[in-house]
């Protein structure tokens, strides 16, 4: 196998990460709505949680783009 191809694959696979931030921040949005629909008056308390979790979820989607970009520019 040729190194460039190699090197396609490879950053192929990184991105993966990215679908799964994708689903990550599917499931934490809706839990929070769900939630927030059975017990109004707690929804306000848990924003907090809600926003850390998308970042974090936010983050590692990132990530997987970075090193996708590096493995393929370096």
């Amino acid at each position: 196998m040729e190194p460039e191809a190699a090197r396609y694959i490879g950053a192929g696979i990184a991105t993966i990460g990215m679908g799964g931030a994708g689903i990550g921040m599917g499931m934490i949005f809706g839990n929070f709505l769900s939630a927030a629909i059975r017990n109004p008056a707690a929804a306000s308390s848990q924003f907090s949680n809600l926003i850390f979790g998308f970042a974090v979820t936010e983050a590692l989607g990132i990530f997987s783009l970075v090193i996708a970009f590096m493995i393929l520019f370096t």
